[in-house]
């Protein structure tokens, strides 16, 4: 055990909250638009959204390795801004787990927006409150309960990505070797107690995350 490199667990960690973070803010105001508002093209953003959780991970790692690539506006750009490519980073990381949770955080929310009694908004615009007031004090309280459910899956998602991640940020050790990788890593070198270790570690915190959304569901019923 002395000799476990405990690098991908930190970057994994790392990485899982910071694209929960991404994907929180992005889902909730997704999921509120949604579910509270009707335009044109809104099925066409759902479908697209729910892309993630359809396509295979090196399909959808594809294509945001050509949407981020050197050769991209966004590679370009990333790249004079801060001296170099962002393809086989850790932040090419977030952006692989966040792109590939984001889903699970938008269709939640958007189910538990829209399951709210449309009554207690109606109370509320007569008390005064509209807008982003109405949607911060009233509308998404009451969604709670499935919005932090929806964050902690996009959280367990994040935390388990393998294909997405290691198309656009590789396997670098020390550098972009998320543990999913380093299980794989660790297999393809035979090397079986480091990897079940590893795996045992994934396997506790999915669990974890999974008896929370559980609870959440049965205190919400």
């Amino acid at each position: 055990m002395s000799d476990i490199d405990w690098f991908p667990l930190l970057l994994s960690l790392r990485v899982a909250a910071l694209a929960t973070v991404i994907t929180t803010i992005l889902g909730v105001a997704g999921g509120y638009a949604l579910a509270r508002f009707r335009f044109p093209g809104r099925g066409l953003i759902e479908a697209v959204a729910s892309l993630p959780i359809v396509l295979p991970p090196t399909v959808l790692g594809y294509y945001l390795l050509v949407s981020i690539g050197r050769n991209s506006p966004i590679g370009r750009g990333y790249e004079a801004l801060f001296g170099r490519q962002l393809v086989f980073t850790w932040q090419a990381a977030v952006l692989a787990a966040a792109v590939a949770s984001l889903p699970y955080c938008l269709r939640t929310a958007t189910a538990a927006i829209a399951a709210i009694d449309a009554g207690y908004e109606e109370a509320a615009r007569v008390a005064g409150l509209h807008g982003s007031r109405l949607a911060v004090l009233v509308t998404l309280p009451l969604a709670g309960r499935g919005i932090v459910a929806g964050i902690s899956l996009a959280f367990a998602r994040a935390l388990g990505d393998f294909g997405t991640t290691i198309m656009v940020a590789g396997n670098i050790p020390g550098r972009t070797q998320t543990m999913p990788i380093a299980v794989y890593d660790r297999v393809q070198a035979f090397d079986y107690a480091t990897a079940g270790m590893l795996a045992a570690v994934l396997s506790v915190v999915a669990v974890a995350v999974l008896l929370g959304v559980r609870r959440l569901e049965r205190t919400a019923l």
